[in-house]
């Protein structure tokens, strides 16, 4: 546990011990937990109804055991968050990290949902995953994983009640290998089972870029917000994965120059600004930024904390600590990577709003989930729009999000993402309170 957390409150008489004492534990869980509380705090709910909306519904732990290729047996263990069907079945992405652990997903599951119930979606949050390192996997074994995975997850996942999406460390192809075992597990084909998929398996076009051009939608919000003009205005992006490169990508297309750019194996920074077209073309070829250029080559480490206009973090959550924080040199912090900013660091940027305009994460990210709904919706029907339908429909839904926390915030007084948060949470709580206590 975070030693540098604030104690937990007082519990109300008769209020037994932290449900999830044991069971969710990791720094990440606690920032969830504690993020929660805030937004608890501030919207007034009673103690005793705080642990129904924060605790999730379905927890699985399974173990995958594969057959390597050099013909030893390796197992694996999987995990799978559902954090409350109120709404809709549950979404989300499925991660594959060496260090994946059951709270962070909770965690990230608990994400979700605000995130789903802010953009107005018919969803409750879930997230899943394996603790294993993709990149020491055979194309082979990867495949054997991805497919032992979905096999253990049959009972409890189906397109009313859980659909998955690509996370870190997966991709099209392994939503494919999913669909599949699914598919063939129920008989015929069931493209709903997952998004994210290859156009051509029952996926939608639009998909793969969907969070990073909402990243850059709703930069541009800002930045109308700012009176910043693209022209003059500088960009540096932590991660270059899908987030990362597709968002670059499309702030050099608004004209705006990109100075810095890192992912886990080379971090490049040059104030007369960075070939974004060069970088994503080697990334495409070689998989990751490293050996793209010793010349540029910079400490990753300082990459947050130069000074630009748009800073996007979008690998790894709690990147933006408190000492990050007090040393930002930015003016819009995007957050496109999930839970970047630590509870600390957000106390930081609370009293530097008025130097920094944050882009929560639960909105900032939220064009992947947006899409990944449109592309269920579409398989469900078995009608399939045209990309220029999605990013229209994508521009739309993200619009309403953005101007629904930036009236709340202003209403109230309050951060944007107290103000995100607060939206989402309010959904969820109306909807368990129309429902009753058993969904």
């Amino acid at each position: 546990m975070d030693t540098h957390l604030p104690p937990p409150r007082p519990r109300a008489a008769g209020h037994t011990a932290d449900p999830s004492a044991g069971i969710y534990t990791g720094p990440f869980w606690e920032q969830a937990r504690e993020n929660f509380a805030v937004i608890a705090d501030y919207l007034g709910i009673e103690e005793h109804n705080r642990d129904r909306l924060l605790l999730p519904k379905r927890a699985i732990v399974v173990s995958c055991p594969i057959h390597r290729d050099d013909g030893s047996e390796a197992v694996f263990h999987g995990f799978r968050v559902q954090h409350h069907l109120t709404m809709g079945p549950t979404k989300g992405g499925t991660r594959y990290a060496a260090n994946l652990h059951l709270g962070e997903v909770a965690a990230l599951a608990v994400s979700m949902s605000w995130k789903c119930a802010l953009a107005g979606l018919p969803y409750g949050g879930a997230k899943g995953g394996v603790a294993v390192d993709p990149y020491g996997l055979s194309r082979r074994e990867l495949e054997a994983v991805s497919r032992r995975y979905m096999q253990e997850m049959i009972p409890f996942v189906g397109p009313k009640t859980d659909v998955m999406a690509p996370d870190m460390g997966t991709n099209e192809q392994v939503m494919a290998w999913y669909m599949d075992t699914y598919s063939m597990y129920q008989g015929q084909t069931v493209t709903e089972i997952v998004t994210g998929k290859p156009v051509d398996a029952g996926g939608t076009v639009g998909r793969r870029e969907a969070t990073g051009r909402g990243v850059v939608h709703l930069i541009g919000r800002a930045m109308e917000r700012l009176r910043l003009n693209p022209a003059e205005t500088t960009a540096i992006i932590q991660g270059f994965g899908n987030v990362g490169s597709v968002t670059a990508a499309a702030l050099v297309q608004q004209g705006i120059k990109v100075l810095g750019v890192s992912d886990h194996t080379a971090c490049y920074f040059d104030p007369r600004g960075l070939d974004v077209p060069s970088l994503v073309r080697w990334t495409e070829a070689h998989g990751t930024l490293a050996g793209w250029s010793h010349e540029a080559l910079s400490d990753p480490a300082e990459l947050l904390t130069q000074r630009c206009d748009i800073l996007v973090p979008a690998a790894m959550e709690q990147v933006i600590t408190e000492d990050v924080a007090r040393s930002l040199r930015c003016r819009i912090l995007a957050e496109g990577a999930n839970g970047p900013t630590t509870p600390e660091a957000d106390r930081v940027l609370n009293q530097r709003r008025g130097e920094i305009f944050v882009i929560p994460d639960i909105l900032c990210n939220a064009g992947g989930v947006v899409v990944s709904y449109f592309e269920w919706v579409q398989d469900l029907q078995q009608l399939f729009w045209t990309e220029p339908e999605v990013r229209d429909r994508l521009n739309r839904v993200l619009e309403r999000a953005f101007q629904a926390v930036m009236a709340r915030a202003e209403r109230d007084d309050v951060p944007h993402r107290t103000a995100a948060m607060a939206i989402g949470i309010e959904r969820v709580q109306k909807a368990k309170l129309t429902r009753g206590l058993f969904p």
